[in-house]
């Protein structure tokens, strides 16, 4: 909208020259988070006694493990607020004819929706344990990332002949090029792997909003670098023209979750649900595809490999295959809670790894 508007009238009389700041990434970037930390502050308080009225509260799952106060009762679905505070930045300061912006919104959007659906079946069943089956989770996110793959490597592709080429950290050139087959099926199971991976890590206050955020804002450093003709050729890094785009976008999810967390730290006052937590992994998986920087994520979200991992292993091997315990409690935070730590130290020392991960990969930035 000012985007727009602002462009608009510079054509129209010199006299609104002021309007070019909003051609700069940096000005809307802080702008977009700025807007999106406000829309949360001004609705965060009315969505949580609307979902209180409507009695939509989060249905506690038996984890064998105990908090220090009873969770019963919190409202979910907050991610609805990080989603409309996203939306509604991105309104006022996105570029809409950006194939970036519109690929990532599309991924935040339908993603979340997945998770509404999950989270509405869930407080109408009054169980945490009858939600959507994983069937039809699965059935949906393999949709998304069937026409997500296509986007990429079709004819219109917006990373155009970089398409099907995989790079790693630490190394300046692509790796291989792996065709559109076969680069199509490595995107659609890293969309469907990196969103449930975040969605298994949200399980104690606060615990995936703030790694997220240091994912996101990692990642818009380097959609901001790869965007920008003479830093990605200083740092040989491929020119993704129009990438710079993202790094609006990723400020105001980073606004979004700064915001959230406010409500959403320890004790909790509401919690994201599927809506936030799938939202979340969607986004992030489609800002690393987009940014070809799917291989640099088991690094820079190495917390949420991990809690995937602990998880599955102790599902599919141990329980299902071996027919006993691989660890006392899985995801990774619920056996650290097992083990006696307590949840705010849980909580705070997972942030800290994540953080420290966070770092390592900004320096793959200039270390290749």
């Amino acid at each position: 909208m000012i985007y727009e508007l602002c462009n608009l009238l510079m054509e129209l009389s010199e006299r609104f020259s002021f309007c070019r700041l909003v051609n700069y990434i940096t000005f809307r970037s802080i702008m977009a988070a700025l807007t999106s930390v406000i829309f949360v502050f001004l609705f965060s308080r009315p969505f949580i006694l609307c979902m209180h009225r409507r009695s939509f509260w989060d249905q506690v799952r038996e984890t064998g493990t105990h908090s220090a106060f009873d969770k019963s009762g919190t409202p979910t679905m907050g991610g609805l607020l990080i989603i409309g505070a996203v939306l509604s930045s991105m309104m006022i300061w996105g570029n809409w004819h950006n194939p970036f912006l519109l690929c990532s919104l599309a991924g935040m959007i339908w993603f979340g929706l997945i998770g509404f659906w999950d989270d509405y079946a869930k407080v109408r069943r009054h169980s945490g344990d009858k939600g959507m089956s994983e069937r039809t989770k699965l059935i949906l996110q393999s949709l998304f990332g069937i026409g997500f793959a296509w986007v990429c490597v079709g004819t219109y592709a917006p990373l155009g002949t970089l398409a099907t080429q995989l790079y790693v950290p630490f190394y300046k050139y692509p790796l291989i090029d792996l065709g559109p087959y076969l680069y199509g099926a490595f995107i659609f199971l890293f969309v469907i792997f990196v969103s449930n991976a975040v969605n298994i890590t949200d399980g104690l206050d606060g615990l995936a909003i703030t790694p997220s955020l240091f994912v996101v804002t990692v990642l818009a450093i380097f959609a901001y670098v790869e965007g920008n003709k003479i830093y990605s050729a200083y740092l040989y890094y491929p020119y993704l023209r129009g990438a710079g785009e993202l790094t609006i976008f990723a400020a105001a999810f980073a606004g979004a979750g700064l915001g959230f967390l406010w409500y959403n730290a320890y004790p909790a006052q509401i919690f994201m649900g599927d809506t936030g937590s799938l939202a979340i992994g969607g986004t992030m998986s489609v800002l690393s595809v987009l940014l070809k920087q799917e291989m640099l994520f088991p690094l820079l979200g190495g917390l949420f490999i991990a809690e995937a991992l602990t998880s599955q292993i102790q599902d599919k091997i141990g329980v299902q295959w071996l027919g006993r315990r691989l660890f006392y409690r899985a995801p990774l935070h619920h056996n650290l809670q097992h083990i006696g730590i307590a949840e705010t130290k849980v909580v705070i020392r997972l942030w800290i790894v994540s953080g420290i991960l966070a770092l390592i990969s900004l320096a793959t930035l200039k270390l290749r």
